[in-house]
């Protein structure tokens, strides 16, 4: 087993009032490996995701975190949002830098930095101001600044989501790669069933609220295997959707968790 963060999930449940919206979730998520949540709106992903990284208590059960931690970890549990939170007064290093600054000294912060824009393919926008940069350039900052802690875990909440297909589809390759290359445990929430299979070692299918793991799809196949277009992840994708339409259906029937967003 690849040596890193474990993330335990024993029998969690979550409710917002009187509102249950996660029920009975208990799963891992391994070193080295995707897990991927996906389900019908309102099952409650992103509320697992937020339990899973510690910012929301579960109502039930335990969430625990095994396994080491590398000495250059400055953040074990590091999330990354659709929304590329850049700040507008700082250039591309400086964003990533952002996360280091007291920590590190600022030779190893200059280190680092470089380190993970040529990761990122950012290396020649350094100097570049996030409104100079499109929609995927700015989320491969995110990703950048995510990675620059070194992280043990990679909490990814649909992270493409607001971006183009084309830019999508791009990004989806680099994610690819550089979940390879880092070796973190990676929980990744998307709507997207084509993303799910291009990224997942694991696919956890949520039913609709309250949201319980109806099924656990595993791939065994190196993320450096798949491509666009691939007919077996075309089959997989369409599995996966058959599993959570009429779940789907019932849920935009039911209407949105009031004052909570629990996609």
């Amino acid at each position: 087993m690849t040596a890193g963060l474990r993330l335990v999930l024993d029998k969690v449940g979550h409710a917002y009032d009187d509102m249950t919206v996660l029920d009975d979730i208990s799963l891992t998520a391994e070193p080295g490996r995707v897990t991927v949540l996906v389900g019908p709106s309102g099952c409650g992903k992103s509320t697992l995701l937020g339990i899973m990284g510690g910012m929301l208590a579960p109502t039930t059960g335990t969430v625990c975190c095994q396994g080491e931690v590398a000495p250059d970890c400055l953040n074990p549990l590091t999330y990354v949002f659709q929304d590329f939170a850049l700040l507008p007064w700082r250039s591309v290093a400086g964003n990533v830098a952002l996360v280091l600054e007291g920590r590190l000294s600022r030779a190893e912060r200059a280190d680092r930095v470089r380190e993970v824009l040529a990761l990122t393919g950012l290396t020649a926008f350094a100097d570049a101001w996030p409104r100079q940069l499109s929609g995927g350039m700015r989320q491969r900052v995110g990703i950048a600044r995510a990675l620059a802690v070194r992280p043990a875990c990679l909490l990814m909440d649909e992270p493409l989501s607001a971006l183009d297909a084309q830019t999508r589809a791009l990004l989806l390759d680099d994610f690819a790669a550089l979940i390879e290359r880092s070796g973190t445990t990676t929980v990744y929430v998307t709507h997207n069933l084509a993303e799910a299979v291009r990224l997942g070692h694991r696919i956890v299918v949520l039913s609709r609220r309250p949201g319980r793991i109806r099924e656990i799809v595993s791939i065994d196949r190196p993320l450096s295997d798949r491509r666009a277009g691939d007919a077996d992840l075309a089959a997989m994708e369409a599995a996966l959707w058959d599993m959570i339409r009429d779940d789907a259906a019932a849920a935009e029937r039911d209407g949105p968790v009031s004052g909570h967003v629990s996609a």
